[in-house]
């Protein structure tokens, strides 16, 4: 007798211990659970799940036939555990994998399945056809045979062990090229349960990327074809999210790889726009913008108030290392030509940089720094090289090739302790040496990493950075300095460097295996809960920073600034007072940001020159002795009671502590945390 009503869970799994890991609504499993109900109406009974301890639970009291979990690097191991607790509940039950986080070398892919022997199924790329070719053919059998039956041969989509250990599978299942063939899961109602004070929406318009990055799961021809959502299906969503969002989440995911950069995404702002108008919502837009046509993600963009930055994730600029990578970037010099453009409709930009890639010296990361310095960009963010198992880099020729070092460790807040008491968490692996990239090297590059993450971001020190350039000084010299010389720095500040530098090295293992049995022990699991451990230590010691020392900071920097001004420019008492007001501007702009009393403790300073408008200059033509003021005036530097709101209302939701404050920054745009000049007159 066939099967009747088909019973299933889908689940992509967050961690919860101190705080919400991963905070994006489950829209992944959303598609899957909204396309398998389309094909098989009431033969099916689908529930999603986010939480881990719900999920555990659901499968203790009443099992599903089929358990279907995303595998990213940031839920492997727990949902490994969920499948090993389920093949106890229920042994003829299903157990399927879906995701990025899966080898693409036929070798590795045999020893995966051998790592995880309760895995049937793996599902390598889209996953709702292969998911629901699955689903079709156990519709077609009764419970009790379904696993062994299903496990006897191929099926399109799907990668299956079968009972000798070996694979099955056909050529890489086709993709759906017209994605409005799946029902939307927010307006079928499907995600409505998500809706809660913990997620934040997540929006897709598009599937695909048309670039080959060795270092990306996304990197491969199976999924270099873009499809696209309808726009009215877009535009719906938009208003069906902003319907529905708890009023404390003040943000929004695009899960586009390249947003901005086709055609479309132009009318998807204009949408967002709409919508910011009517909902006042959201406030800050997290999206990974494309790498070509910047001209075009400009034009997409620069509606949407700030609440956006424009990211020029290069990952280096030496062509060799691109080469190596497979990718193609915009040039630095293509980034200076666009910077006016760029920040005249208030866009802020980010430049990603990946360290310890194929080919990569100390010295040539160095060197990008520079060229995006050059290039204006606002925040240059410099990323660990992970070890993704999707990609090509990952796989043993590649490793071998460039002589990759590698060491693991845990990925910040993916820990918990399950019903059965045992203790797990998220690893993964990064490059930390290779035959052109020592582990010195590595180090020091962390650390000027940590630098420019507060120094150079947004606009929190730039009347700093632009008075050094107009005064012919090489600002990169300013971060490099800073960590040269931090044992000169104020003792909150050396001292900062120091923690830093030492959780940099702690954190590091050289095993899964050591990091699993370590967290065993009691006292060591407990160093995770406390905050001492699966961090992310460049964002978790900037949210230190920004709490308990950014007065010290602010003082460390303009004090190198000065030091490399002495050395390097005529000074005279214009010079002088000019840096003084470029001075209190920073530190009116930065002093308290995170603090409980932040709203009592307004810094007020008397300028000489008009600030505000020399930095509204986007030429850099202006010179700040064109500014000065007939007067001097007095400026008070505060926090608006909307910008207070959105802090507090991130940190009710992630905790009001350190890891919570890490997170308010991961969410942050420039318009929230940092104060507001009010001149006084």
């Amino acid at each position: 007798m066939v099967i009747e009503k088909l019973k299933i869970f889908l689940g992509d799994l967050t961690y919860t211990t101190v705080t919400i890991a991963t905070e994006a609504l489950p829209i992944n499993i959303g598609y899957i659970a909204s396309y398998c109900t389309k094909r098989f109406g009431s033969k099916v009974d689908i529930k999603l799940f986010k939480y881990i301890e719900e999920l555990e639970k659901a499968i203790n009291e009443s099992p599903p036939d089929i358990l279907g979990l995303s595998n990213y690097v940031w839920s492997q191991n727990v949902s490994n555990e969920m499948f090993k607790l389920f093949t106890k509940k229920n042994p003829d039950g299903l157990k399927i994998w879906g995701g990025p986080n899966f080898p693409i070398d036929m070798p590795s892919q045999k020893k995966f399945f051998e790592n995880f022997k309760d895995v049937d199924v793996y599902i390598p790329t889209d996953g709702e056809i292969g998911f629901s070719n699955l689903v079709e053919k156990a519709l077609q059998m009764n419970t009790k045979e379904m696993r062994s039956k299903i496990l006897q041969e191929p099926i399109d989509g799907c990668m299956i062990k079968n009972p000798d250990g070996n694979l099955l599978y056909t050529i890489e299942g086709a993709r759906i090229r017209n994605l409005d063939e799946i029902p939307s899961p927010y307006l079928t109602g499907i995600l409505d349960h998500f809706f809660d004070d913990k997620l934040v929406p997540m929006l897709q318009t598009n599937r695909g990327c048309p670039f080959l990055c060795t270092f990306c799961t996304d990197g491969r021809e199976s999924v270099n074809q873009v499809n696209r959502f309808g726009k009215q299906r877009v535009k719906d969503e938009l208003d069906y999210i902003a319907k529905h969002v708890k009023e404390d989440i003040h943000s929004l995911y695009i899960s586009d790889l390249n947003f901005g950069m086709l055609p479309g995404d132009l009318e998807t702002c204009n949408s967002i726009v709409e919508i910011q108008k009517k909902y006042n919502y959201p406030e800050k837009i997290n999206a990974t913008t494309g790498k070509n046509n910047q001209e075009r993600i400009i034009e997409s963009i620069k509606s949407l108030n700030g609440t956006m930055l424009m990211s020029m994730s290069v990952q280096s600029m030496d062509e060799q290392v691109l080469t190596n990578i497979k990718r193609a970037n915009i040039s630095a010099e293509k980034m200076v030509e666009l910077s006016p453009t760029i920040h005249e409709y208030g866009v802020n930009t980010s430049g990603e940089i990946i360290m310890g890639m194929p080919g990569q010296s100390y010295a040539s990361v160095l060197d990008t720094i520079r060229q995006l310095i050059y290039g204006k960009v606002d925040d240059i963010i410099i990323h660990a090289c992970m070890m993704l198992p999707g990609s090509e880099m990952a796989t043993p020729a590649e490793r071998s090739k460039w002589k990759l070092e590698t060491k693991f460790r845990i990925l910040p807040m993916d820990f918990t302790v399950l019903g059965n008491g045992k203790k797990i968490c998220e690893i993964d692996e990064i490059v930390v040496g290779s035959k052109d990239m020592t582990f010195d090297d590595y180090l020091a590059l962390r650390m000027i990493a940590f630098t420019l993450s507060i120094v150079n971001r947004a606009t929190l020190f730039e009347p700093l950075l632009k008075f050094l350039k107009q005064q012919k000084i090489d600002v990169s010299k300013l971060f490099f300095k800073m960590v040269e010389e931090r044992k000169s720095a104020p003792k909150p500040v050396e001292l900062m460097y120091d923690r830093f530098n030492k959780v940099t090295v702690d954190e590091l293992y050289d095993s899964p295996e050591e990091i699993i049995s370590l967290i065993q022990k009691d006292e060591e699991y407990q160093k995770l809960i406390e905050g001492r451990g699966a961090i992310n230590v460049i964002k978790y010691h900037g949210a230190a920073v920004l709490s308990e020392c950014m007065d010290e900071w602010t003082e460390y920097a303009l004090s190198i600034a000065n030091d490399l001004l002495w050395k390097n420019v005529t000074w005279n008492e214009e010079i002088k007072k000019q840096f003084h007001d470029v001075g209190n501007y920073c530190r009116g702009r930065c002093h308290n940001p995170l603090g409980k009393d932040r709203m009592q403790t307004n810094p007020e300073f008397t300028f000489y020159y008009d600030i505000i408008k020399w930095l509204s200059d986007n030429s850099d033509n202006m010179l700040l002795d064109e500014c000065k003021l007939p007067e001097p005036v007095k400026t008070v530097f505060s926090l608006t009671n909307e910008q207070y709101k959105f802090i507090n209302d991130t940190l009710d939701l992630y905790g009001d502590n350190l890891i919570g404050k890490t997170k308010a920054r991961l969410l942050e745009s420039t318009q929230t945390i940092w104060r507001k000049p009010i001149t006084q007159h």
